[in-house]
C-alpha cells in the first residue's frame, strides 16, 4: 500500500472529532416533557433562577416556626432545607436548665405531618457542667401545635387581606 500523504491525520482528526461530538452528548440533558436532548442544559424558554429560587418548605410553617420560637437565640436558619436550629435558652426563672429546639418542615403544603420539632435539654449538674436530660415529650407536641395554630393564623390573615 503506497503511502498517502495526510491520510493519517485525517482519519485521525475525523476520529477525534467523532469521539469529541460523542463526549458532548453526555453534556446534553433531556427537556422536562422528554422531547429530545439538548445541546446546553435548558430550552431558551426555561428560566433557570425559578427553579433556584423556588422553596421547598411551606412559607406559612417557616414563618410560624420563626415567630413561635423567637423568645429563644436562633442559631441557624435554612430556608431552602427547612430547618431551624436555635441556641441554648435558659429560662430566668429557672437557671439550672436550658432548652434547644431543632424544628424540620419536611413539606412544602401547610400540613400537620409535615412539621417535626425536636426540643433537647440539659440540667445544670453537681460540679456546675451542663447534663443531658430528658425533655418531656408533650413539650414537642405543644410547640408543633403552636408553630401549626400560628401558621394556620398567618394564612387566613394572608387570604382575608
Amino acid at each position: 500500500m503506497p503511502f498517502v500523504r495526510g491520510a493519517w491525520i485525517r482519519n485521525t482528526s475525523s476520529v477525534v472529532l467523532a469521539l469529541g461530538l460523542f463526549s458532548l452528548t453526555a453534556c446534553a440533558s433531556r427537556g422536562d416533557d422528554g422531547d429530545g436532548f439538548r445541546l446546553f442544559g435548558r430550552g431558551g424558554d426555561e428560566p433557570a433562577a425559578a427553579d433556584a429560587a423556588a422553596i421547598a418548605v411551606n412559607g406559612y410553617l417557616w414563618r410560624a416556626s420563626l415567630d413561635t420560637l423567637s423568645f429563644m437565640p436562633l442559631a441557624s436558619a435554612d430556608p431552602y432545607g427547612g430547618i431551624i436550629i436555635t441556641d441554648w435558652y435558659v429560662n430566668p426563672e429557672k437557671p439550672d436548665e436550658r432548652f434547644k429546639a431543632t424544628v424540620y418542615i419536611l413539606d412544602a403544603r401547610l400540613r400537620a405531618d409535615g412539621l417535626n420539632v425536636s426540643i433537647f435539654k440539659q440540667v445544670r449538674g453537681p460540679e456546675g457542667g451542663w447534663i443531658d436530660a430528658p425533655a418531656a415529650g408533650q413539650t414537642e407536641v405543644d410547640i408543633e401545635n403552636a408553630i401549626l395554630t400560628r401558621a394556620r393564623q398567618l394564612r387566613l390573615s394572608n387570604i382575608r387581606g
